[in-house]
């Protein structure tokens, strides 16, 4: 891929498609040897 910025989109909803409650959620990012893990808050 070439370098830039990417965008990631969640829906947030689980991997069976239901969608989640509020709260406080962790996300990962992992690109080769990189790889970060980060809080985000979800606001319903």
């Amino acid at each position: 891929q070439e370098v830039g910025i990417k965008v990631v989109r969640w829906g947030a909803t689980d991997s069976m498609g239901r969608p989640v409650s509020a709260g406080v959620y962790l996300y990962q990012i992992q690109a080769g040897e990189f790889v970060q893990t980060k809080k985000m808050v979800l606001l319903k």
